[in-house]
């Protein structure tokens, strides 16, 4: 069958990106099983199946479906709290990855998706940043060649600096001359660097003995096929899970999430969360059959992906299958790896997340770039669930915080025209005589009705008693009960001062909500526009239209 040309270069593209991803998942997955304190084929498998899943269900050309540092780190935990013998520690890994994924099938089954409308874009510009930073440096030890494992950022930073004296300059050197090598091959030619760098570390690890320098290689690694089997466990402990589970279900949907919103606000590519939710879930479920750990969408991974050019999903599928390739034909080429080579990989993965020109595009607009800067500093300082969570909390108190202490407007007629606008913005509106035309700049609602309306009659007492007051409700598109309660209070006010309410830009429910409340003659003379309720104003006072 005939491809046209420009798909034919499409799924090249693709090709060479998942040939290149998958020499990043090799690592990652290594790495992220020590962490949990698995056997790192355990990883593997769960990638392999995981990105499989995810590219037939999912819809972000850039995510790369696998095991993640952050839900490693909360796995470990989670393992701890019900410690047993080696083989239950297996079989709970299981049984907690197959929660994971039910729990997200359950929530793409209830369409809970539209939750992650909470994280606004200056929130994942700032996660994306400050995940870039905190993965990276986790790399640091490894391609210094120092021992050091702690869980804060802040006590990584303090180890490093007190043990760089401790640095194995082999170690160093390799990883430097790889690190430096792939961002080369990236910016001079479309090589996929990252393989040609494992494939150079494989070869000087077959030339040097490279152990007997201090250098650490990968070591053999087996994919054993086990027979899916849960813990024989009661009722209590299977709820012990569930509680546990919630924790890391947050942490893989927070960076999964984070990291393929941050990555599609780059190229205007559209997600939706429900059917995100369902290939997480899915994906899970399938890891767990495989006896593997919980998976997400990593950040290193998917810029690696973006890096690589991934044009469609066909990205995330070939780097499935060349990451199970790697292991069932180069098992032994594959063990003497050098992990200073996997640590270059890993960082020049998140080199170029590490501009932080969106987040001074934020501060240059001044919108939201305290939010952006709370999100990078709380992923960073606290974690990425926390830092998430902090991030989010400031996204919404800055809404609340808007939308309970708004701007009234006074507004005015544009000369010629039926157009009222902000006279405060506006040198050329002009005052319409015997009305003052005021709008508050947010829906009216509980939180807010009283302050409204006590700023309209606090302005109202400065104007001559035979003036008409215009509210503009053009930004509510319904009432609550605060809100009519408000509205009628208001007219009591201003009729004891001789003076009238009229509303202007009244949407229907805000109309039925009026007359429902016995507010007839309010929700009768109000009118459509602003020109309507002023020219309504003018007719009942026998003037003529202005």
């Amino acid at each position: 069958m005939y491809v046209p040309v420009n798909k034919r270069t499409s799924s090249l593209r693709d090709v060479v990106a998942g040939i290149s991803v998958a020499g990043l998942m090799l690592p990652e997955a290594v790495a992220y099983a020590g962490i949990a304190g698995l056997a790192p084929g355990r990883a593997i498998l769960a990638a392999i199946v995981g990105s499989a899943v995810y590219a037939i269900v999912g819809q972000s050309r850039f995510a790369i479906v696998a095991p993640t540092s952050s839900s490693a780190a909360i796995l470990a935990a989670a393992m701890a709290t019900l410690s047993g013998t080696a083989i239950n520690k297996s079989l709970l890994a299981t049984a907690i990855t197959g929660v994971v994924g039910a729990a997200f099938l359950l929530m793409a089954l209830l369409r809970l998706g539209g939750v992650a409308a909470f994280i606004s874009r200056p929130v994942l510009r700032g996660f994306a940043f400050g995940l870039a930073v905190t993965i990276i440096a986790r790399q640091m030890p490894t391609l210094l060649g120092l021992e050091i494992h702690t869980p804060s950022f802040a006590a990584l930073v303090v180890s490093l600096v007190t043990h760089i004296g401790q640095t194995n300059l082999f170690t160093l050197a390799i990883g430097g001359i790889a690190l430096a090598s792939l961002l080369l091959l990236r910016r001079f030619t479309k090589l996929p660097g990252s393989l040609v760098v494992l494939l150079a570390g494989i070869a000087l690890a077959s030339l040097v003995d490279l152990p007997r320098h201090g250098v650490a290689l990968v070591g053999p690694i087996t994919l054993v096929a086990v027979r899916p089997t849960l813990p024989d466990y009661g009722p209590a402990e299977w709820s012990r899970i569930v509680q546990l589970t919630l924790p890391l279900m947050l942490i893989l949907f927070a960076e999964s999430w984070g990291t393929m919103r941050a990555l599609a606000l780059r190229t205007g590519d559209t997600l939706s969360g429900n059917r995100e939710l369902a290939a997480l879930g899915g994906a899970n479920i399938l890891a767990a059959l495989a006896q593997g750990m919980p998976v997400g969408a990593g950040f290193s991974a998917g810029s690696a992906s973006e890096a690589a050019g991934a044009t469609t999903r066909l990205t995330c599928l070939v780097a499935s299958l060349g990451l199970a390739a790697m292991i069932l034909l180069a098992a032994p080429a594959v063990a003497r790896i050098p992990e200073p080579v996997l640590a270059a990989v890993v960082i020049a993965a998140l080199t170029h997340a590490l501009t932080p020109g969106p987040i001074i595009r934020l501060f240059r607009i001044d919108r939201d770039q305290w939010i952006a800067l709370a999100a990078a500093l709380g992923v960073i300082a606290f974690g990425v669930l926390d830092g998430m969570l902090l991030a989010v909390a400031l996204s919404v108190g800055a809404l609340l915080h808007r939308l309970a202490a708004p701007k009234l407007s006074e507004l005015g007629r544009m000369p010629g025209s039926h157009d009222f606008v902000d006279m405060t913005q506006h040198a050329d509106a002009v005052a319409v005589n015997g009305v003052a035309i005021f709008r508050p700049n947010a829906p009216l609602f509980f939180a807010n009705a009283d302050s409204i309306v006590a700023h309209v009659a606090a302005e109202s007492t400065q104007r001559p008693a035979s003036i008409a007051i215009v509210l503009s409700l053009e930004e509510s598109d319904d009432l609550d009960s605060s809100a009519v309660e408000a509205l009628a209070e208001l007219t009591k006010t201003l009729a004891a001062q001789s003076k009238t309410l009229h509303l202007a830009r009244v949407h229907d429910r805000s109309r039925a909500v009026l007359n429902a409340a016995g507010m007839n003659q309010l929700a009768d003379l109000a009118g459509f526009s602003v020109a309507d309720a002023v020219a309504g104003v003018n007719k009942r006072k026998g003037k003529p239209h202005a």
